[in-house]
């Protein structure tokens, strides 16, 4: 290999899709579940233990001819906040947006009250974010507050 390809890229361009940077490598695993990657017939690469400046150790998912909605970018940011999420458009990042978890979450995660409402009636879940530092959320019908960290997705 001559100095020139050195730096080469060990993985080819997207045209078009979706590129989730910047995630905690410790929350890479956690991503790859919650969007389903192992059922997708996409071209999907996913980078474990990246360097990273910011993060020392990052991981990466690069999800070809595929755009998200905005209840799976807000899964994804209560799941692993602070990503980057890059939209492509033929070779080129039309959209750079660094995701922050919402003030409001409804109907994302499960309440961990068993008495709460939305535990026993068909109603959607509400949490409000209490404390974003501490990532404690708090219940809008029974008041329970939980950290995200034991959250349950729905």
């Amino acid at each position: 290999m001559n100095d020139n390809n050195k730096h080469a890229m060990q993985v080819s361009a997207l045209c078009n899709g979706t590129v989730i940077d910047h995630i905690p490598a410790d929350k890479l695993f956690a991503v790859v579940n919650l969007l389903d990657i192992p059922s997708m017939s996409n071209n999907v690469t996913i980078g474990y233990n990246l360097e990273s400046k910011k993060l020392g150790k990052k991981g990466l998912i690069k999800i070809a001819d595929r755009f998200f909605s905005d209840d799976e970018v807000s899964k994804i940011s209560v799941v692993a906040p602070n990503v980057v999420l890059n939209t492509i458009r033929d070779y080129k990042v039309v959209e750079k947006r660094e995701l922050r978890m919402p003030d409001e979450l409804h109907n994302i995660i499960k309440c961990n009250n068993l008495n709460c409402i939305t535990n026993n009636e068909p109603m959607a879940t509400h949490f409000t974010v209490s404390n974003r530092e501490e990532g404690t959320l708090k219940c809008r019908y029974c008041e329970k507050e939980l950290n995200i960290n034991d959250a349950e997705l729905l």
